[in-house]
């Protein structure tokens, strides 16, 4: 196996530095941009987007809080967004 020279290694270490740092950037401006959002666009984003949902009336905040549980699993929410969906449909 050919040995990797001591200045490629440095280059690969610069390299793999700024992509971690680059990766986590990223991931920061996106979960900025999750938090700006509503409880009403999050439910539109994700609750319709997979089937007709009943009316905001149609359950107490208490049947609102375990169907979020429910489907926080089965769309992928974070505690943050379900928490929002469900104070929207609770008002």
């Amino acid at each position: 196996m050919k040995k990797i020279q001591p200045r490629t290694r440095g280059w690969i270490m610069i390299i793999g530095t700024i992509a971690v740092i680059g990766l986590i950037f990223t991931s920061c401006a996106e979960n900025a941009q999750i938090a700006a959002k509503s409880g009403a666009q999050l439910w539109a984003e994700n609750c319709q987007r997979c089937h007709n949902t009943p009316s905001p009336a149609a359950f107490s905040h208490e049947q609102w809080k375990t169907v979020g549980l429910h489907m926080q699993t089965r769309a992928q929410l974070t505690d943050k967004e379900r928490d929002k969906i469900i104070a929207f449909l609770s008002q």
